[in-house]
Parts: C-alpha cells; sequence; structure tokens
C-alpha cells in the first residue's frame, strides 16, 4: 500500500524533509537570541542613560578599554580642544541616510591627557577624498559632557581602509590617535552632547534607540511553525500519492475488464457459425 515511500523521489523527499526540520528549529532559536540580545542591549542602554554624568576619569583611563557596562554612561571632561589634532571619519552617516564625516576633536585635560571627542557629523560636500570644511572648535577651556563609547576596530564590521589622506580615518581609535598626537589618550571616546553647537556646528550625534526590539520574535514563531508545516505537508503528500496510485490501479483495472469482453463475444459468434 505505501510501498512507493521506498522510490528513490520519496527517499529524498524524505530525507531532506528530515533534514529541515531541525535546521528550521534551529534557526528559530538563533532568532530568539537575538530578540534576547537586542532586549538586553536596549536595558543596557536605558540602564546607561540614566545615570547621572561623572568625570570621564571615573570610567576610563588612557591604555584602558571602555567595558560594556560602561558604553553609553554619560560622562563629563574639562580642557582645550586641539584643533591641530582634528580628523574626520570617513563613510559616516547622519540619520536621513546621507553620507559625510565624522568630526573628532581631541579635548587636551589639565593633566595632558587627550579625550577624543565626535563633535558631530557634517557632509561631504567635496567628496570622501577631500577634507571638508570643519566648522571651528569653542575655544578656550570648556566643559563638555558626552556619552562614553568604545573603541572601534577592524572586528566590528567597519572596513579599515589604508592609505587616506591626511586627517582622515576610518576608525575611532584612542589608540591609534595618542600615536598621532604623541599624548596619552583616554581609552573610547565621547560623543558631544553638550555644550549644543548652533547651526554652523556639526549635527550632534543622536541617542541611541532603545525602544525598538525588531522581528526577531516574529521570525522565531515563523521558522518553528515552518519546520511544524514540514511533516503535516508530508503527510498530506503521502496521502495524495496513495489516492492517486489507488484511482490509477482501479482505472486500469476497469479498463482491463471492459477490453475482456469483445473477446468473449468473438469466440461465441465463432462457435455459433462453426455449428452452422
Amino acid at each position: 500500500m505505501y510501498r512507493f515511500l521506498l522510490t528513490r523521489q520519496w527517499v529524498i523527499l524524505t530525507l531532506v524533509g528530515l533534514a529541515l526540520i531541525p535546521a528550521m528549529i534551529k534557526l528559530g532559536f538563533w532568532q530568539l537570541h537575538r530578540h534576547e540580545q537586542r532586549v538586553a542591549r536596549n536595558d543596557l542602554v536605558a540602564h546607561s542613560l540614566a545615570y547621572a554624568p561623572v568625570p570621564v576619569g571615573t570610567l576610563s583611563a588612557p591604555g584602558r578599554e571602555v567595558p560594556q557596562e560602561n558604553v553609553w554612561r554619560r560622562v563629563t571632561a574639562t580642557g582645550t580642544f586641539d584643533t591641530k589634532g582634528e580628523v574626520v571619519v570617513r563613510y559616516r552617516t547622519d540619520e536621513s541616510g546621507k553620507s559625510g564625516f565624522m568630526v573628532i576633536t581631541p579635548l587636551v585635560l589639565d593633566n595632558g591627557t587627550a579625550l577624543l571627542v565626535n563633535r558631530g557629523w557634517i557632509p561631504a560636500d567635496g567628496g570622501q577624498l577631500t577634507f571638508p570644511a570643519v566648522p571651528a572648535a569653542p575655544p578656550g577651556k570648556v566643559t563638555v559632557m558626552g556619552r562614553l563609547r568604545a573603541d572601534e576596530t577592524p572586528g566590528s564590521g567597519i572596513k579599515d581602509t589604508k592609505g587616506l589622506p591626511p586627517r582622515m580615518i576610518m576608525l575611532i581609535n584612542s589608540e591609534r590617535q595618542a600615536k598621532e598626537l604623541h599624548r596619552p589618550v583616554i581609552g573610547g571616546y565621547v560623543e558631544l552632547v553638550s555644550p549644543a553647537g548652533d547651526s554652523g556646528q556639526p549635527q550632534p550625534v543622536p541617542a541611541p534607540d532603545h525602544s525598538s526590539i525588531g522581528n526577531h520574535m516574529a521570525y522565531a514563531v515563523q521558522w518553528w511553525l515552518f519546520s511544524a508545516c514540514v511533516p503535516v505537508g508530508w503527510f498530506i503528500l503521502v496521502r495524495r500519492e496513495r489516492r492517486d496510485r489507488a484511482a490509477d490501479a482501479a482505472a486500469a483495472a476497469a479498463a482491463t475488464d471492459a477490453g475482456s469482453v469483445p473477446a468473449e463475444d468473438d469466440e461465441v459468434a465463432r462457435t455459433a457459425a462453426s455449428a452452422e
């Protein structure tokens, strides 16, 4: 009755179905883990932003990596902007997706160490190979407040292009800039929040979104539903194949029975003729 399941076609179909079920289940759990990571990240950002600002020296120092629990914490620092050590970061976008530069200006503290401050985004009006017109940083001693970020590295998914024009970089990295500035640089960098610049200053980096969680949970449920549909679909196909084969067999039997009637009639006619 179900011997057709041993045919090559059905064996391959069954094996493919058996392989798809665990693969889809695994994909569902992968999406679930991404959902959990996104929720944990949102909680971390929300808690970090809720803390009161603290001096940057309490959370980072030269040669020190910024731990994950300190990322997005608000910090303060007082010093003088070093415009000679100012650089721009290529291929960065604003909120609308327009490509441009981020302006990184070192803030030299009273003890001689520097803090990399991301003053914000400016458009690449002259292209990515021409150093842009950067709005001047505030002169004299200033106190800044911003969000602490970890150093960017090639492993963070940003292409690290070599041979760039002078004062252009691809990664915001305190260790690299310390070599260029010839002074100790506090680990990580700061996204400037205040003092807020006027309309002529770089566009501030917006605060991170920590409310949306994406569609990862919905995708997880979809993958699990797909895995459940595989055996159901296989069962439906098997029943349909069995029904079609039974119908074909019945039709063949009917055709055979119909074909045997004329032969019997011919035999009767030949017998009658012989008798006459």
